[in-house]
């Protein structure tokens, strides 16, 4: 027996445009295979550069749809019978298609081991530099040649939590809208703006020309973390790099000051998220987020 899904055998479906009910989603009457116009063109998306030219990406599972939808980026929805059951109230709030699918569809729209059955594409949020550092930002974020997707989502979730006004990924990065990284985010990339920056310098000197102190973190840092607390309670700006080669040099020597995070134990370093946990803690502590 099939599952029943919105729309469909507990009550006519919205048709086309006919808003009946302008909150019901407008359920497609047949079920798409993996080889479906539709399907195929939202598979494509899994590819950053598919992603670029079309300003647009995959949000899969109910979180990351619902923060996605609660954002207004949700243009069209993926489902199969067995997750529109389960997430039916979530689909109830949506304005825009919603595609019933194959397992097997699903399974191509997904980049996880075990697929769920829920995937939404998305519009791109057009977020500039200069709008991240409207508005007097206190705490900013920026992650420097950040290839490694679970990392760069981590970060993002931290930097939410820890109240930044926004994240920068800059040279190199990873695509923000890759599906791991969205994963890792766990929804922030949709509550804070995440900015790709590809020229680093630039971005530096932006984030200068806004108000904020620019500290840079090294092993051999010349500030001393624990003792920065005077030094923190500006607004600031702190870059990342990745803990395999650390911050560019050229980017490190770019900043107002080189703070280092001391280490009793006998670790050599840590990861970039680590890192950043520690020191945007530490900030919104002396900036006093946490009264």
């Amino acid at each position: 027996m099939r599952a029943a899904v919105p729309g469909r055998g507990g009550g006519p479906p919205a048709r086309g445009g006919e808003p009946g009910n302008q909150h019901s989603p407008a359920i497609t009457p047949s079920v798409l295979t993996e080889r479906s116009a539709r399907v195929a063109a939202a598979v494509k998306l899994h590819r950053h550069v598919a992603r670029r030219r079309a300003g647009r990406f995959l949000a899969e599972g109910p979180n990351l749809v619902e923060a996605a939808s609660a954002r207004g980026l949700v243009r069209d929805i993926f489902v199969t019978e067995v997750a529109a059951q389960r997430h039916a109230s979530l689909l109830a709030g949506q304005g825009c298609p919603v595609h019933v699918v194959t397992e097997r569809a699903a399974k191509a729209l997904s980049d996880t081991v075990t697929p769920a059955g829920l995937v939404a594409v998305c519009d791109m949020p057009a977020t500039r530099l200069e709008d991240a550092l409207a508005g007097s930002p206190r705490l900013i974020a920026v992650a420097v040649e950040i290839g490694e997707p679970g990392n760069a989502g981590t970060l993002i979730r931290i930097a939410d939590a820890m109240g930044a006004a926004a994240v920068i990924l800059g040279g190199h990065s990873v695509d923000p809208y890759n599906g791991k990284c969205l994963r890792a985010s766990a929804g922030s990339t949709f509550s804070i703006p995440v900015v790709a920056a590809p020229d680093a310098h630039g971005a530096v000197t932006a984030l200068r020309a806004a108000g904020l102190q620019v500290l840079a973190t090294t092993v051999d840092g010349e500030t001393r973390l624990d003792e920065a607390d005077g030094l923190l309670a500006r607004p600031t700006a702190w870059l990342f790099g990745p803990e395999s080669h650390g911050l560019p040099a050229e980017i490190a020597a770019a900043a107002d000051r080189r703070v280092s995070i001391p280490m009793a134990g006998g670790a050599e370093s840590l990861n970039v998220a680590s890192a950043a946990s520690i020191c945007l803690y530490q900030s919104a502590r002396a900036l006093g987020r946490f009264r």
